[in-house]
């Protein structure tokens, strides 16, 4: 399948990669988002929820049923567990996108938006043609998040201190989007960068990560 091209869209929590998403969807990208699909995946009874009861019993009842709560209390103090979660659950997430991203250009479009707060983590970059990064200060992100989900200041931090750093996105991506200011610089930048990547697009010349 070579007829589709597929931005990945990652970045911090809290930089306001969500507004970034939305304006892609506005611009005519078919969005595929990450979270939904790792909600999917771990519906009960799932073979991803059977798989990963094998790590984490306690989050899970007779019947396979995902306690997300207790899953996230346990993986966000504990960076090895994290790396279990993610070992466990990121196959089953990288398959069903695939199956997405057909389902998609079956429908007959080709722009693509795959949002994905863990693109590089669950080694999916590869599947994209160029990949956008949202960025933005320390301080920035954690007013945001306390204004936006009303959680103490310390579980905030202590999700921050499993993440990405700003320099590893800055490294790994094709277009950084740095958001400390207003709403109209973000989508001001937001703009310029659909803009270039839809001229890539539609380029024949534009190499192609896709195997």
């Amino acid at each position: 399948m070579d007829n589709f091209y597929l931005v990945g869209l990652t970045g911090q929590s809290g930089a306001g990669k969500t507004t970034v998403s939305n304006m892609f969807k506005n611009n005519g990208f078919a969005v595929i988002n990450a979270d939904l699909v790792s909600r999917s995946v771990t519906q009960a009874g799932t073979e991803c929820c059977k798989a990963l009861s094998v790590h984490f019993p306690t989050c899970f009842d007779d019947n396979f049923n995902l306690d997300r709560k207790s899953l996230g209390n346990i993986v966000f103090n504990d960076k090895e567990k994290l790396k279990i979660l993610n070992n466990t659950i990121f196959p089953f997430i990288s398959k069903e996108i695939d199956k997405e991203i057909k389902a998609i250009v079956r429908d007959g479009e080709n722009l693509i938006l795959l949002d994905a707060p863990t693109l590089f983590e669950a080694d999916i970059d590869d599947k994209c043609d160029c990949i956008v990064s949202v960025v933005a200060d320390f301080d920035i992100r954690i007013k945001r998040i306390l204004e936006r989900d009303g959680i103490p200041v310390e579980l905030v931090k202590s999700r921050f201190s499993s993440q990405l750093s700003e320099q590893f996105f800055i490294s790994k991506s094709d277009y950084i989007i740095k958001n400390n200011t207003d709403i109209e610089n973000l989508i001001s930048d937001t703009d310029s960068i659909i803009n270039q990547i839809k001229e890539n697009a539609n380029d024949p010349k534009e190499s192609s990560k896709k195997s």
